[in-house]
């Protein structure tokens, strides 16, 4: 049977709004809802219960609204048929109670306190530049990442209110706090999403209860639908903004307003803020981001170098990746001085030079890499004892980790083929040469005796 007009549009429709809110939301607000016609400009839609009108008047409506004006028409009203008996398909017709395109009956001066205002445009604070896009993904933002994305799909709507975000300095919480920001007005245009730091909020209290203001200032923040706070740890010892803060939260939170939090240390060991302070910021979600490990230090330098348009070998990107380990802004950092560098000297970007930039910002250590410590790691790799690997055993897992010890500690130390072949093995230097060739072969033919070999080298180097 094929669809008829008003079955079609309706389709279109929920096309959209699945695109704008979560899955999980959208089948039991959405698919439940059948449309019944498309006359005199009227959308008619059956919904199964008086509760599932209030529901969708009060979440949802904008995006109804909007997205029916966009595929139907600008000048469509909206109408539902609420359904009184399954049985004979009875039903009461009600007008959606939000319309702003149909004209009342009867002209009044009269203004409802429950009308919804139209709030002035607000400049969300955010910085554009800070997205998810390029928030790279690591074990030590896993948690915060995949919470702050699944906030701004559904604001307000998930357990993750509020988030707390902490973490030592150059970690990310800024970045993350304003993709969050971001990704939210992407998918709702419409929603007052501001990115405050916890400095900013203080003065503009102080501001405020200097000009008499407080309560604009507080009526101001209770219409936020997305609050994002930085560096939230300074609030301590300001009892009248802590105070001030308190209320502005409760509101949000009972209102289904997200709030976003970051600081630079955990609730739990957080000083100067009073307790049922600390208390709401426990309610949802404390997510840490820690220390970029070794494999996410090396992808923030690799999609840095490939966005700014460099060329810069791997050798490089290892060792700027191996030394600078705290933060992500020290890397940054690092590779901004080796382009300055590099253009204003014309020496090329290399390990000589990476290491004098780096030296200025951490303590170098020469790292101390010992046949013995070489022989631990390949036998903790394949999970064999140091004796095994010095038997005369042709067992073929032995043999091959036997080989590439010598051809690791050939790689990496300074000791002689002999001196080699007497610590592993007690072998002369004819069978290490041997070990190293067979293994550099095998690295060219085998894929996986290659990773094998390089994740065994990248557990020496780290």
């Amino acid at each position: 049977m094929m669809k008829k007009e008003h079955e079609l549009l309706w389709g279109r429709c929920l096309g959209v709004i699945k695109d704008n809110i979560n899955e999980s939301s959208f089948n039991t607000w959405f698919l439940p809802i059948v449309p019944i016609q498309y006359e005199n400009k009227i959308f008619v839609l059956q919904v199964p219960s008086q509760f599932f009108v209030e529901y969708i008047e009060e979440k949802y409506i904008d995006l109804l609204r909007m997205t029916l004006h966009r595929i139907v028409g600008v000048d469509t009203g909206l109408e539902y048929r609420v359904l009184v008996d399954r049985t004979s398909g009875k039903g009461t017709q009600i007008p959606s109670a939000k319309q702003d395109n149909i004209p009342a009956k009867k002209p009044s001066t009269f203004s409802s306190p429950y009308k919804k205002q139209q709030l002035p445009e607000l400049d969300p604070q955010l910085n554009f530049s800070h997205s998810f896009n390029n928030l790279l993904e690591g074990a030590s933002n896993k948690l915060a990442r995949t919470a702050g994305i699944s906030i701004s799909n559904d604001p307000g709507k998930t357990s993750f209110n509020p988030l707390f975000i902490y973490g030592q300095s150059g970690v990310g919480k800024t970045h993350l706090a304003n993709a969050i920001g971001v990704m939210t007005k992407q998918l709702y245009p419409e929603k007052r999403v501001l990115y405050v730091s916890a400095n900013t909020f203080q003065i503009q209290y102080t501001d405020a209860v200097r000009n008499n203001t407080a309560n604009d200032f507080l009526n101001f923040y209770q219409t936020i639908d997305v609050l994002i706070v930085d560096d939230i740890q300074e609030f301590a010892g300001k009892t009248g903004t802590q105070n001030t803060f308190f209320h502005i939260f409760n509101h949000l939170q009972r209102t289904g307003k997200q709030l976003v939090l970051a600081s630079d240390r955990s609730p739990i060991v957080m000083t100067g803020l009073e307790q049922r302070l600390l208390t709401r910021f426990k309610w949802g979600l404390s997510a840490e981001i820690e220390k970029p490990d070794l494999e996410l230090r090396k992808s923030i330098l690799q999609h840095k170098i490939y966005h700014d348009g460099l060329e810069i070998d791997n050798e490089v990107v290892d060792f700027i990746a191996e030394h600078v380990v705290d933060n992500v802004r020290d890397l940054e950092g690092v590779l901004v001085s080796l382009l300055a560098h590099s253009t204003l000297t014309n020496a090329p970007i290399d390990v000589t030079l990476a290491e004098k930039i780096i030296s200025r910002i951490v303590t170098i250590s020469p790292k101390i890499t010992t046949v013995e410590k070489i022989r631990d790691f390949v036998c903790d790799y394949f999970a064999l004892s140091v004796d095994q690997i010095s038997t005369k055993s042709r067992k073929r897992e032995v043999v091959q980790a036997r080989q590439i010890a010598m051809y690791l500690s050939k790689q990496h130390t300074k000791n002689s083929l002999s001196s080699i072949g007497s610590i592993i093995g007690n072998r002369d230097h004819a069978t290490v040469l041997h070990a190293c060739k067979t293994v550099s072969d095998l690295m060219e033919i085998d894929k996986n005796f290659r990773m094998s070999v390089r994740e065994i080298e990248a557990k020496i180097k780290h």
